[in-house]
């Protein structure tokens, strides 16, 4: 078995820890059959953006803090997270690895990246992830854009009177009559078929 040799003295940042993560997501849903990647994810209209988000049968969002960012956002992140996805994971440098595990709590997952003599980035699961128990309905509804709300209102006869509201008028309502999970699966297929979008978050078909 060959034995990684780490550089300690090479701190990580966030591009090069991105990229890398980009991959290793990339490689490990390369058999789901629909799958999307998307970069800085904007969560609660814009109150956070998670580093990458990977969206299939589940939301799963990996946020980054590399050796040379600080943790000082990352209370306030937990919270727009936590209201959201399935899973998270949070991916670290090396230096900030034991504060962190004081910080998420414990069913965030936690990766530590760090680099080796080849200058390679090298991720070590320290804790698995679990699902969410605490997700929060109107929050998801507002990953979506106003007209995909409401196209989801209208698809189930609920539109009337709500196309000249403001838009979280239109999220309460999803939220008020959708039950949770067929919220979840009606948000991901709007993700999925969003075409008018940035060009880093591809729609992946493996299959039929």
């Amino acid at each position: 078995m060959e034995k990684k040799i780490f550089n300690n003295k090479i701190s990580t940042n966030d591009i090069i820890i991105r990229s890398a993560l980009k991959k290793l997501l990339t490689n490990r849903h390369a058999q789901d059959k629909k799958v999307r990647i998307i970069e800085e994810l904007g969560v609660q209209h814009g109150t956070a953006r998670v580093d990458i988000a990977v969206v299939n049968g589940i939301m799963h969002g990996y946020e980054i803090k590399s050796d040379q960012d600080t943790l000082q956002r990352l209370p306030r992140q937990m919270e727009v997270f936590n209201s959201v996805f399935n899973k998270i994971t949070l991916v670290v440098g090396k230096n900030h690895l034991y504060q962190a595990i004081n910080i998420v709590p414990e069913w965030w997952g936690i990766m530590v990246a760090k680099i080796n003599n080849n200058g390679s980035v090298i991720f070590n699961l320290i804790r698995g992830e679990e699902f969410n128990k605490n997700q929060d309905s109107v929050s998801i509804a507002r990953l979506l854009w106003r007209e995909e709300a409401l196209r989801i209102l209208e698809k189930n006869k609920w539109a009337d009177g709500f196309y000249s509201k403001p838009r979280d008028f239109i999220y309460k309502k999803l939220a008020s009559v959708l039950d949770q999970e067929t919220l979840s699966e009606e948000v991901r297929e709007k993700l999925f078929l969003r075409a008018d979008w940035r060009p880093d978050a591809p729609l992946i078909l493996n299959g039929d």
